[in-house]
């Protein structure tokens, strides 16, 4: 902790440079940031768990109160309006006081209604930003989440902070405790229900903390992309483990995946091929790298492994052109993470806004950005038995090409998915994952 609060106040320095240059843009006097509202279950008087603005929570770890605002201006100290109503309903947050709040001007909102009495008078020249925007307008915004700044934002967001970055490394040791917790939980035989439990306790965070809901697949399942079942009874024969789970620290989060196979046998063998192209491709990263072309090497490797394994014949740029390779892998090579787990900004190519495309034949790829000194991505290469992708391939003359006793035979082990955090430095590549023990 101790660390964190050093680093903090040069964290905030950045990012009020990084306000002022986006007001100057937009000629606008300060930025008004609502840490968002809690949302109503229809037809009920419950709410669905709160999620912060994540443009919030980049300022501070102020991650479960609604109804917070904080102004800044890249010059003044930022204020912040806290929430804290009289209530004997719920637990009421205590006035903050930790290793941030010297950082902030903080005033204490006891009604909703008090708002516009702690807002500047004038707010012609202040800018939203939030989810809420017919609210800002009732308040009298006249700008809600103006595109240049956003832009501007989002973009400079890839760069991370020596805060952030250790707030990260923390993140990505509380997930691997969970993976580890996991990874024995799935040896011993227990169910998709009890392994996420297992997790849920070894990170010491309860599902709602959590940045993401778990993937937890045993067998075929793991073949779902997004699974998140979660079966409580356990399956006739226990072949293989996906666990993909992250944490959260501070607001940033970890986004971490492992694939097990319960014996030694071919699905195993593929675990370990598809782990060792993750690491070669890991070793490939450093400033002025293109994601894209990451990306695509990510497809010869995994062409290679078709054709290692038998799985698939041809020649290996065959594979890639003729989107056999994407049948067995239809997703990209990773994402941006950070204050979200697919960290806004992926497509920019510049500050101002400047939008980049992934390619035509890759259209899930979400980061297509030149690889610059500390931008934080997963590296996620996987290998999937996925039935209504390969029936595409029954259909027409590709079908010839794949080995299909080999498909039905890994069909029942689902898929492969092996996701490192990474950070990028000037002459390293840091693996957060890896050097907490998870291999």
């Amino acid at each position: 902790m101790d660390q964190i609060a050093s680093l903090y106040p040069e964290h905030i320095s950045e990012l009020n440079k990084r306000v002022a240059n986006a007001l100057e843009k937009e000629s606008l006097t300060a930025l008004v940031i609502h840490s968002g509202q809690a949302h109503r279950v229809f037809l009920d008087d419950q709410y669905y768990p709160f999620k912060v603005n994540p443009q919030f929570k980049a300022w501070l770890p102020l991650l479960d109160n609604p109804h917070c605002f904080l102004i800044v201006n890249g010059t003044n100290k930022p204020q912040l309006i806290f929430y804290r109503p009289v209530d004997f309903w719920h637990k009421i947050t205590d006035i903050p006081d930790d290793f941030w709040t010297d950082s902030f001007d903080i005033k204490v909102m006891t009604k909703l209604e008090d708002l516009t009495v702690l807002l500047p008078k004038n707010l012609s020249q202040h800018a939203y930003i939030g989810e809420h925007t017919d609210y800002a307008q009732e308040l009298g915004f006249q700008s809600t989440n103006p595109k240049t700044v956003i832009d501007y934002l989002h973009y400079h967001r890839a760069s991370k902070t020596a805060y952030e970055l250790a707030c990260m490394r923390l993140s990505n040791k509380i997930a691997v405790k969970g993976h580890l917790a996991a990874k024995k939980a799935f040896f011993d035989g227990a169910s998709e229900y009890e392994i996420q439990q297992q997790y849920l306790l070894a990170t010491d965070q309860t599902e709602n903390e959590q940045p993401y809901s778990a993937i937890v697949a045993l067998n075929e399942n793991s073949a779902i992309l997004h699974y998140t079942k979660l079966e409580r009874s356990l399956p006739a024969e226990r072949l293989s483990f996906l666990i993909d789970a992250g944490a959260n620290y501070n607001g940033y989060t970890s986004d971490i995946t492992r694939t097990y196979s319960f014996e030694e046998n071919i699905f195993s063998e593929l675990i370990a091929a598809v782990d060792k192209a993750q690491l070669e491709l890991i070793s490939m990263m450093k400033p002025g790298v293109d994601y894209v072309d990451l990306h695509l090497a990510m497809h010869q490797k995994i062409s290679q492994i078709l054709l290692d394994f038998k799985i698939a014949s041809g020649d290996l740029e065959g594979l890639i052109e003729q989107g056999i390779t994407s049948v067995f892998l239809p997703h990209g090579l990773g994402h941006q993470l950070g204050l979200q787990v697919h960290d806004m900004g992926g497509f920019l190519s510049d500050e101002l806004g400047s939008h980049r495309a992934a390619p035509a034949a890759h259209p899930f790829l979400r980061c297509t950005r030149t690889l610059a000194e500390n931008q934080v991505l997963t590296m996620e290469p996987g290998l999937y038995i996925i039935d209504s992708l390969l029936n595409t391939l029954k259909n027409d003359k590709r079908k010839s090409q794949i080995n299909w006793q080999v498909i039905d035979q890994l069909r029942p082990f689902g898929g492969i998915r092996i996701e490192d955090n990474v950070i990028v430095h000037a002459d390293r590549i840091e693996n957060m994952t890896r050097d907490f023990g998870l291999n």
